[in-house]
C-alpha cells in the first residue's frame, strides 16, 4: 500500500504531465539513459561573457579528471574572484561536469565568480570512495592553481546537486578533517545524503514513477558501494553517517517537501545547528527532486534559485559589472546595500 504523500506544486504538477517518468533503474535501462543526462554546455555558454579552458587534476591512481573553469570575460584581476566549485547530480550513475552547471554559471555573472566543475568517476565502473576522492583531488587542484585561477582561497564554495550534493558534503567533511583546504560555505541542493535509503520521505516516494525514486535511488547507491557491507560504508561516501558534524562552514541545503531525499536532508541541517554549527535549511513545499533544474521557469523553481543566490550574496560582495543586467529568469541585478557581504 503506497504511503500518503504531499501534493505537488501546482504549477510543477502540470509540467510534468508529459514527462516520462520511471519507477526503476537497471544496467540496462542505464545504458540507454546516460546519453540523455547530460546537455551540451554550448548553447548555455552563448551570450555570456564567459571565458572556458579545460585542464586535468591527477587523482592517486593516476587516472587523469577533468575539470572545466568558466572565468567571467575580462575580469578585473587585480582583485582575486571567489570561486564555486559544482559537483553535477545524475545517481552517481549518470551525468557529466557539464550537468546542471546553468545554476553556478548564474553565480558567475552575479557575482564575478570563477566556476570550476569536475567530472568525477561515475558507478558502477567506479566504487566506494573513489568519486568523492577525485572530487577531492579538484578541489586540491583549485587551492594548488588558485593564484593561476585568479580567486581568493579563502572564498571557496562546495556546491552541488542531488549525487553532487552528497559529494560535496563528502568533501567538505574530507578537508575539515585533513584539514585543508579551507571551504567558505557549502551548498547542497536535495543531496543524496544517506545509502540507508529508510527514511520516511523515502518510503513515500516508493512504488510508483518519479523523477528519483526510492528504488531508483537503491540503485544508484548499490552501484556505488559494491561490495562494501554497511558497517564499511565510510561517511565520506553517505555523508548521513558521520558521527560529529562539528567544524564544518556555514551550509545551505533545500529540498522539495515532495522528493526522496527530504527527510535526509533536513536531518543533516539538524545534526549541523546540534553540533554548533550554522546552516540555512529550505524545504519548498511540493517541489519534486530537482524541480528547479527541471523546470527553472517555474514560478517556485525561480523563487528557489533566487533564495540561494541571495543565500549566496550575504558572503559575496555582487558583480559590480553586472548590476541592472537581466539574468537568465528575467529578474534585474540591483545594487546590494554595502553592507551586504
Amino acid at each position: 500500500m503506497t504511503t500518503a504523500r504531499p501534493s505537488l506544486d501546482p504549477e510543477l504538477h502540470e509540467l510534468m504531465a508529459d514527462m516520462p517518468l520511471m519507477s526503476q533503474l537497471s544496467p540496462e535501462v542505464l545504458a540507454q539513459v546516460r546519453p540523455f543526462s547530460s546537455m551540451p554546455v554550448e548553447p548555455l555558454l552563448e551570450g555570456r561573457a564567459v571565458d572556458r579552458r579545460e585542464v586535468t587534476a591527477a587523482s592517486p591512481d593516476g587516472t587523469p579528471i577533468p575539470l572545466s573553469v568558466f572565468s567571467p570575460a575580462n575580469a578585473d584581476r587585480a582583485t582575486a574572484a571567489p570561486c564555486v566549485y559544482w559537483m553535477h547530480g545524475g545517481g552517481m550513475v549518470m551525468g557529466d561536469r557539464f550537468s546542471q552547471i546553468d545554476i553556478p554559471l548564474e553565480w558567475l555573472e552575479e557575482f564575478g565568480a570563477v566556476v570550476v566543475s569536475v567530472d568525477y568517476r561515475l558507478a558502477p565502473e567506479s566504487t566506494g570512495t573513489v568519486p568523492v576522492d577525485d572530487c577531492y583531488q579538484g578541489l586540491l587542484w583549485i587551492a594548488e592553481h588558485s593564484e593561476e585561477l585568479g580567486i581568493d582561497p579563502a572564498r571557496i564554495i562546495v556546491a552541488g546537486v542531488s549525487a553532487g550534493g552528497g559529494l560535496a558534503a563528502g568533501v567538505t567533511l574530507l578537508a575539515r578533517d585533513l584539514g585543508t583546504p579551507p571551504i567558505a560555505a557549502q551548498v547542497l541542493i536535495g543531496p543524496m545524503l544517506d545509502h540507508r535509503n529508510t527514511t520516511a520521505s523515502s518510503l513515500q516516494y516508493s512504488n510508483g514513477p518519479g523523477v528519483w525514486t526510492r528504488e531508483m535511488n537503491g540503485f544508484g547507491w548499490r552501484c556505488l558501494l559494491g561490495d562494501l557491507t554497511d558497517d564499511e560504508v565510510p561517511a565520506y561516501v553517505s555523508p548521513a553517517l558521520a558521527d560529529d558534524l562539528a567544524g564544518l562552514p556555514t551550509t545551505y541545503i533545500d529540498t522539495g517537501s515532495a522528493e526522496v531525499f527530504r527527510d535526509e536532508d533536513t536531518d543533516y541541517a539538524t545534526r549541523i545547528w546540534a553540533a554548533g554549527g550554522q546552516a540555512e535549511l529550505h524545504v519548498w513545499a511540493g517541489g519534486f527532486h530537482g524541480f528547479d533544474a527541471l523546470y527553472p521557469q517555474a514560478p517556485i523553481s525561480a523563487t528557489a534559485r533566487r533564495t540561494r543566490t541571495d543565500w549566496l550574496a550575504r558572503l559575496l560582495p555582487t558583480n559590480p559589472a553586472a548590476q541592472g543586467k537581466p539574468t537568465s529568469f528575467g529578474r534585474t541585478r540591483q545594487p546590494r546595500p554595502s553592507g551586504c557581504v
